[in-house]
């Protein structure tokens, strides 16, 4: 087949397809979503399932249940979503899969669009199955056919783990042959069915099937170890992208290392053995957390031998690795650089878009708290977060989806008040639901205002499942007195009536929900650009 240039996240999405893939279900979230939007638009003609879900749980569920009917499914989803499907993840091992099933985690080291920096190698560790590091575009593609194959053999959900530098630069692949959807029999139910007398049984399925997957490890291809000898003392371990900062350096290394790439989870032990064998001192370069590096140290270290990474400080614990940073652990002469600036530029912080209804609901939140100075205003995850920047000021949290509602109540039921919650329309439909059921429940004296623009902006303006009218009945539907269920809109012409709105509903002692309701700017634009 041709060359085709694609990004990481759609190297793996093109090897989903070719792998005879069924359906796909992810929730946008950077920098993972370009998988699913490549499957989108694939699936208009090709006639598999691509979609998004209300939430990262729900698109693992979903997933399952198509592994369970014996056809091949997708999951994909950025580090912090992993969290959210926690559940079903772990879960899903003991269930085993039938139909192949690939989780595909896209992490964000240097937390370019993230609240965090973990490594879900640790998930795949925790759950005990299979997992894949692909080190460049032409890997993400073959692990991704491969990762269906291993699934469907070992009868186990196999995990591809991205990083923001790959899922997000382009390169050439070449993809092979696909092969035709099949489906397989939906084989032995009692699998599916947790309850302690199954979950022990297929617990122990579980544990006897560690040696296999050491053994698929072992035999991988993709990992590859090049011994130099007892003609050099150290040893280079690296993984997933960052073994080809090791490479970008090697040909400045007088001497040359023995050196393994990791490509498979759970670690090559007997590769990684026979390295060490040979070595004096390793050097272990990882993206993400130091994850091989503890495995190597374990509690007390190996007799003899010298394990540097970033444990040790020769690198950086925090942020993405470079070439330059391998280069200085490496001991080599930095490179030489372009002059610096004489008038550096001015850092920009994000902003939010000229014309942002959230801008307008912020302006309004802020005239009415001019007599609250104390409230304290809870906020949640999307482009309504930068309103913790000037000129606005508005926000007091960020911590999680859904998270703004919880820790509203929390603070309102030990007499916190104002105690406000600000969430969009899709994380809202997210997270949102349940802690504004028990808030409902028990009529706690505090205010939710939820963004409505019609979209899951922050990510590319896909569909929002808890939108306009949908919305509104939702919130009604969770027991919301009607009578404090607040709709606005957010212009400017508005601002003195909203702002008197919302400090009316703050003095009621109970709960009440306001609706800021006005598309997203851009959105609009789009539609307008579509009618020209």
């Amino acid at each position: 087949m041709e060359k085709f240039v694609a990004l990481g996240d759609e190297a793996v999405a093109l090897g989903a397809i070719h792998a005879g893939l069924a359906a796909a279900y992810s929730y946008p979230g950077t920098p993972a979503s370009e998988v699913m939007e490549f499957l989108i638009r694939a699936s208009q003609e090709k006639g598999f399932v691509a979609r998004w879900s209300v939430n990262e749980k729900v698109a693992l569920e979903q997933a399952l249940g198509v592994s369970f009917a014996g056809k091949r499914a997708l999951v994909s989803m950025k580090h912090v979503g992993l969290n959210v499907a926690a559940d079903p993840f772990i879960n899903s091992s003991l269930t085993g899969a039938n139909g192949g099933l690939v989780v595909v985690v896209a992490d964000d080291p240097s937390m370019h669009s993230s609240q965090n920096e973990q490594d879900s190698r640790f998930y795949a560790q925790f759950a005990q199955i299979f997992c894949f590091e692909p080190s460049s575009h032409q890997e993400a593609y073959e692990m991704t056919r491969q990762a269906f194959d291993l699934s469907e053999a070992v009868g186990l959900p196999v995990m591809i783990r991205l990083v923001t530098r790959l899922a997000h630069s382009r390169s050439s692949i070449f993809p092979r042959e696909p092969v035709s959807p099949k489906s397989l029999p939906t084989g032995e139910r009692s699998h599916w069915t947790l309850l302690p007398i199954n979950a022990r049984r297929r617990f122990q399925v579980v544990l006897n099937k560690q040696e296999e997957l050491r053994r698929l490890s072992e035999e991988s291809p993709f990992n590859q170890l090049k011994l130099a000898g007892r003609s050099s003392p150290l040893g280079i371990i690296a993984s997933g992208i960052a073994a080809n900062y090791v490479l970008e350096n090697w040909p400045d290394l007088e001497s040359k290392p023995s050196f393994l790439k990791i490509s498979t989870y759970p670690l090559p032990e007997k590769l990684i053995r026979k390295l060490m064998d040979e070595v004096d001192t390793v050097l272990v370069v990882e993206e993400g957390y130091p994850f091989i590096e503890r495995n190597l140290r374990g509690l007390m270290g190996i007799p003899g031998k010298r394990i540097r990474g970033k444990l040790s400080g020769d690198l950086p614990l925090s942020g993405e690795l470079s070439p330059d940073h391998v280069r200085q652990a490496l001991g080599l002469k930095a490179l030489a650089r372009l002059p610096k600036l004489s008038s550096p530029i001015a850092s920009r912080p994000p902003q939010l878009c000229q014309g942002c209804p959230h801008a307008d609901t912020f302006l309004v939140l802020k005239e009415a708290l001019k007599d609250f100075p104390q409230a304290m205003v809870f906020s949640d995850i999307g482009c309504y977060t930068l309103g913790y920047f000037p000129p606005y000021s508005a926000i007091d949290t960020c911590v999680c989806m859904g998270a703004s509602i919880g820790m509203a109540k929390g603070a309102a039921d030990v007499g916190y008040h104002p105690s406000i919650a600000v969430i969009g329309d899709s994380t809202f439909g997210h997270s949102g639901l349940t802690p504004l059921l028990e808030a409902a429940r028990t009529n706690t004296k505090m205010t939710v205002i939820i963004l409505d623009n019609g979209t899951v902006a922050m990510t590319g303006g896909q569909m929002s499942y808890a939108s306009g009218e949908y919305l509104v009945k939702m919130v009604e539907g969770l027991g919301v007195n009607r009578e404090h269920l607040r709709l606005i809109e957010p212009l400017p012409r508005n601002l003195e009536a909203n702002a008197a709105l919302i400090k009316e509903e703050i003095n009621y002692p109970g709960l009440s929900v306001i609706i800021a309701s006005r598309e997203c700017i851009q959105e609009a634009r789009k539609k307008k650009r579509g009618q020209e």
